[in-house]
């Protein structure tokens, strides 16, 4: 791998990890498995992880099918992208989410659905995810798409890891802590917006 794969490869990191976030996602993740038991939880968290890499997976692949079929054009998707990716930062930077508490005690029915929605999509597999995704795919090579497909394949592995002990992760990190992450992945995103607007309207009026 050379080093324009190498900084390629940090770079689609940085942006997978900034959206979904598997540390600051796991209250959300308690919080909708509360009650349920240990072997439960990690088939919840196995089912939506795997949902969200087929989903993801299916628009990288189809991604240009997707493009020519709706007449989208590149510089649009990058512009309408970024706006897209700079509300969500901004929605993680100004949100204040809420203690989960789980109580180990109580043992409960959760409805396995959960792991398609809300988690698989839209928390996994949001439309930021997507965009992240296929503006990682367009116009590179074979070699850079099969690197964002294994970098998103290994995030939705630490992301189920994350989950599978995510009672840990909160008893230890504590709240607080979480959801200053949760901000500064915020403003990571809003940047990475920003960014993509201003390659979108260089690339439509071929500036630079």
């Amino acid at each position: 791998m050379t080093n324009d794969h190498l900084t390629f490869a940090l770079g689609v990191f940085t942006g997978f990890f900034a959206i979904m976030n598997p540390i600051a996602n796991t209250p959300a993740f308690l919080g909708l498995v509360a009650g349920s038991g240990k072997s439960e939880q990690r088939k919840i968290a196995k089912t939506a992880c795997l949902t969200a890499f087929i989903i993801v997976l299916t628009f990288i692949l189809l991604g240009n099918i997707i493009f020519h079929l709706f007449g989208i054009t590149i510089p649009a998707f990058k512009i309408t992208g970024g706006i897209l990716l700079f509300h969500v930062g901004f929605e993680m930077l100004q949100s204040k989410k809420s203690a989960v508490t789980h109580n180990k005690n109580v043992t409960a029915e959760v409805d396995e659905g959960v792991a398609i929605s809300p988690l698989a999509i839209p928390i996994l597999a949001g439309p930021g995810t997507i965009v992240t995704a296929m503006n990682k795919v367009t116009g590179v090579s074979m070699i850079d798409s099969a690197i964002v497909i294994a970098i998103f394949a290994f995030m939705c592995l630490l992301t189920y890891c994350a989950f599978s002990i995510s009672n840990l992760i909160l008893e230890k990190l504590g709240q607080n802590l979480i959801t200053v992450i949760g901000k500064i992945m915020g403003l990571i995103l809003a940047i990475m917006g920003t960014d993509m607007v201003i390659a979108g309207i260089k690339l439509g009026f071929n500036i630079g």
